[in-house]
């Protein structure tokens, strides 16, 4: 370990402005160090993963497929994301299911956790808009969600507030920098950590004033699970496809689809004005687990997936850790 990590006033550059780039600048910037945030995109970061994400942080309905990794970092994340920004909606999320994906939900409902059942009425006393449209549902209380290309830009705002530099339209390497330098490119990284790949998300922006939600509803799914997830002025997000794929356009299998099965949970979504199509690539290991890797006064911190913006607040307290204390999470972190 080189001894300028243990420096608590180290200068830091950290390389990638989406979310988990953010999230560590903001943190290191609180803790004292001289922060400089590079991107290679514009402010509006329109190429970036985290343009096109859900923003869900539902660590608990995650449980259902992913690592207890995810879901340990996922908890923590939630603390800080209502410590940082303490207007995010945590107004809980739903998990419905039709007849016919009975015995998936009741799977679900097994292997997660933090959840009430609501019958009928008490769904339809919650969201009033999906009265009449399910049996019953899950509700997870403490789950919550931001609206990615809302909340980005916040985060910026904080880091500067917290005296953290951002330089957009700055392409820069670990080799043009000196002092501890933190990578948070995704997948450009892959010129370092070949191990890689792209996992296509999409989704579709629809705007409607006849459905209203006040938190996401899941909808179980044969092929992948479909979020409703609303955002301001009457706009919905639906989303979202999981494809090992690495372009960025969305299929019109999928496109059907997702429409689809929005309609089957509320048929106002039928008459909804599309008006965004889109998809982003996440970046994963093959393992689909996140990877925080360290040597010397270089950090990569990869492979968020399609848990970024919940684990993203967790991975910068960890890496934070490391860099002032020395302190090792063994289950995210590799030296070396």
């Amino acid at each position: 370990m080189l001894q300028t990590i243990k420096r608590a006033d180290s200068a830091v550059s950290i390389i990638g402005a989406g979310i988990a780039g953010a999230w560590q600048a903001l943190l290191f910037a609180q803790a004292g160090h001289a922060v400089t945030l590079h991107e290679r995109g514009d402010a509006a970061m329109t190429d970036s993963t985290s343009h096109w994400a859900g923003g869900m942080l539902a660590p608990w309905c995650e449980a259902e497929v992913a690592e207890p990794i995810i879901s340990r970092l996922g908890q923590r994340s939630l603390d800080i994301w209502r410590r940082e920004l303490p207007d995010t909606p945590f107004n809980g999320s739903l998990v419905v299911a039709h007849p016919r994906e009975r015995n998936d939900f009741e799977r679900f409902a097994r292997m997660t956790e933090e959840h009430r059942r609501l019958d009928a009425a008490s769904l339809a006393e919650l969201e009033p808009s999906l009265e009449g449209r399910f049996r019953d549902a899950l509700f997870f209380p403490t789950e919550g969600h931001v609206e990615p290309r809302r909340v980005l830009p916040k985060l910026h705002e904080r880091i500067r507030a917290a005296g953290g530099t951002i330089k957009f339209s700055s392409d820069v390497s670990a080799a043009d920098l000196d002092g501890i330098v933190i990578d948070c490119r995704g997948l450009s990284a892959r010129d370092e950590q070949p191990d890689l790949r792209g996992v296509k998300g999409e989704m579709i922006l629809i705007e409607t004033s006849e459905v209203q939600l006040a938190r996401p509803v899941r909808l179980i799914h044969p092929r992948w699970p479909l979020y409703v997830i609303p955002r301001e002025d009457n706009l919905f997000m639906l989303g979202a496809t999981s494809i090992e794929a690495e372009d960025t356009g969305v299929s019109v299998r999928s496109a059907l689809e997702l429409l689809g099965a929005a309609y089957t949970v509320h048929p106002a979504f039928g008459e909804a004005r599309i008006v965004e199509f889109g998809s982003g690539l996440r970046p994963a290991f093959p393992d689909n687990l996140p990877r925080i890797g360290i040597r010397g006064g270089r950090i990569t911190v990869n492979g968020l997936y399609r848990h970024g913006f919940l684990i993203a607040p967790a991975l910068a307290e960890l890496t934070l850790q490391y860099v002032q204390r020395g302190q090792i999470d063994n289950e995210v972190m590799q030296c070396g």
